[in-house]
């Protein structure tokens, strides 16, 4: 298990304490080497790596053809990189990844507050389900731009109160009605991987 100190001291910094301990408790591995593969709803059964060698190409090996979380945080592997070979060996140090992961998620949890005009109770809860699809409001969440610091509204508001930012463009159905994974449940471009591999030889999905 990964003790409470280096989640603190490894964890971005944005993102508040508390907020860091509740998201390891609900998505973290106690193996920084686990790697999770599925496909659709069906998970993969692979053999758990030994050393980080052994994850890495796990990792290389099912990026880009299906959902590859990885690490302490079950980072979504691939993100952000064209070629598997700029995969690097990050992913499986739990340090890197507690910083890697605690960033993004920041990134989805101040999304879904947004949406939400105000950080209410339900925020952490959609968040956390974002993160596991890599879909929220029917978006790949994490391509979606980061909305930065936001202003907290307090108390709930009144009829004539005047929308927060981005309440006016709320679809009919909340995130908790429909899920992501009833909108796009067997893509895995979209399902935390971001890869192309055509340049090794194997032709980009449809």
């Amino acid at each position: 298990m990964i003790d409470a100190a280096t989640i603190h001291q490894c964890a971005d910094p944005a993102l508040k304490p508390a907020i860091v301990e509740k998201f390891i408790r609900a998505v973290g591995a106690p193996d920084p080497l686990a790697v999770t593969v599925r496909t659709g709803n069906r998970v993969v059964l692979v053999t758990p790596p030994k050393t980080a060698d052994d994850a890495m190409e796990l990792v290389r090996r099912y990026v880009g053809q299906a959902m590859v979380r990885v690490g302490v945080t079950q980072y979504p592997a691939g993100l952000g990189v064209t070629d598997v070979a700029e995969l690097k060996p990050d992913l499986v140090d739990a340090c890197a990844n507690i910083r890697m992961g605690t960033a993004l998620f920041g990134k989805v949890y101040r999304i879904v507050t947004k949406w939400y005009g105000a950080p209410v109770d339900e925020v952490f809860g959609d968040a956390i389900d974002a993160w596991k699809t890599g879909y929220f409001d029917g978006k790949y969440v994490f391509d979606e731009p980061d909305p930065g610091s936001l202003p907290v509204r307090k108390g709930a508001s009144d009829a004539g109160d005047k929308p927060a930012d981005g309440e006016a463009a709320k679809p009919a159905s909340s995130p908790g009605n429909e899920t992501p994974q009833d909108k796009k449940p067997d893509n895995p471009n979209k399902a935390g991987i971001r890869i192309d591999l055509t340049g090794i030889g194997v032709g980009k999905p449809k």
